[in-house]
């Protein structure tokens, strides 16, 4: 992983304590942890693990946005997930410790806490109620993937990009006067690597919104001025 590693051993308990898998540990534990994990800077764009790179560590995100995302031989693009503050990624590898299926990346800059795979294993074994949030974790994941691929095989660009627009208003949507703002910056791209399209066609089906007053744009910023005729369409 390119990164600042950063040696604070308070900072690195401070963030440990904020996330919501640890949350029942004891400052005891929480403090012999902090031995076994790495604080690390990551810039915007740099790659945390690419396909194929060993699985010898489990990632949780303290601050910024990390992306994960499937890569075709020929360059194609599928955003699987987002994962922000408090969440883990890369935990698959503790279920068939096998090297890396998918990409990690910094969509803006991030810190990041990485543990050793084998600690971590540890730690769930010794501590029953985090691998029971574990399991919830990777199920939850897991219908998230099965409701994805759902949506990528039966649903048109409409019905997908309203669907987005609606998930993306639950998770960073802030009331505007003008209706609901994503308080997120993300590009055109980004949108049809998550629904498996173009950026061509996420601009035109865009532009086809804003005519028909489902949306406004502000910037890359875009305000859902009506969403029950998104929800319509999804």
């Amino acid at each position: 992983m390119a990164g600042k590693v950063v040696q604070d051993e308070k900072r690195a308990l401070w963030y440990l304590k904020k996330i919501p898998l640890l949350a029942d540990l004891g400052h005891e534990t929480l403090q012999r942890l902090v031995e076994k994990v790495q604080l690390t800077e990551v810039r915007r764009r740099r790659v945390v693990y690419l396909p194929g790179d060993p699985g010898n560590s489990i990632y949780f995100v303290n601050g910024g946005r990390v992306k994960i995302s499937k890569v075709t031989r020929d360059g194609k693009e599928l955003t699987l997930a987002y994962r922000g503050p408090g969440d883990i990624f890369g935990e698959l590898v503790i279920i068939d410790g096998g090297p890396r299926e998918e990409m990690a990346e910094a969509m803006e800059n991030a810190l990041i806490t990485e543990f050793d795979r084998v600690e971590f294993e540890k730690l769930v074994q010794r501590e029953g109620m985090i691998g029971y949030r574990l399991t919830k974790i990777v199920a939850e994941r897991r219908r998230e993937v099965e409701n994805k691929i759902e949506t990528l095989v039966f649903k048109d660009v409409n019905a997908k990009l309203a669907e987005l627009l609606l998930r993306l208003a639950v998770e960073y949507g802030v009331e505007d006067e003008r209706g609901t703002l994503l308080a997120l910056k993300i590009t055109h791209q980004e949108m049809a690597n998550l629904i498996g399209s173009t950026r061509e066609t996420v601009s035109l089906t865009l532009s086809q919104f804003k005519r028909k007053g489902l949306i406004q744009t502000e910037g890359r910023k875009v305000i859902l001025a009506d969403r029950d005729g998104l929800k319509a369409l999804a």
